[in-house]
């Protein structure tokens, strides 16, 4: 996929993926939609970091214009707009769960976030793929009936 990208810095994929999701916001935003199923404006607003609005609507159109998510009319309230990953997107999943892993292991006060990926007794790439597969139906890790972490516990009971 070619992004639409003004100016590179180097041709260093490390510099170009921080040019897309180096900032704080962006992978909050992406963390939002993956592990919490936020969908609109409104709901990235009240997220516990108070990302301002400004800021928000950057980040959101910049992430667009990056080709990491998709923006579409809601089905039901016109006057807002629903965000979802792209398949570049969903691709920030395993950098977001191997984060968390860092954070969890790097400041104590964290750890319980990550406690749920020690139940669930997979290997990685088939967690990333349930992962990538649930927010693609709209699902997310932690919220809802269809959550990930919903599915694991069934799998683990019925083990």
């Amino acid at each position: 996929m070619i992004f639409d990208k003004p100016t590179r810095r180097s041709d260093c994929p490390i510099s170009f993926s921080l040019d897309v999701l180096g900032d704080s916001w962006s992978l909050l935003i992406i963390r939002d939609i993956v592990f919490a199923g936020k969908k609109t404006f409104g709901e990235f607003l009240v997220s516990d970091e108070a990302i301002a609005r400004n800021i928000l609507a950057n980040r959101l159109s910049r992430l667009e214009t990056m080709g990491i998510i998709t923006k579409k009319p809601h089905p039901s309230d016109k006057r807002k707009d629903i965000y979802q990953l792209t398949e570049a997107g969903l691709d920030v999943i395993p950098i977001l769960l191997e984060l968390s892993a860092w954070g969890a292991k790097h400041e104590p006060e964290t750890v319980h976030a990550q406690a749920w990926l020690t139940h669930a007794r997979m290997e990685k790439d088939s967690l990333i793929l349930l992962i990538r597969e649930t927010v693609k139906k709209g699902g997310s890790v932690f919220i809802g009936s269809e959550s990930v972490l919903s599915k694991l516990e069934q799998l683990h009971e019925s083990n």
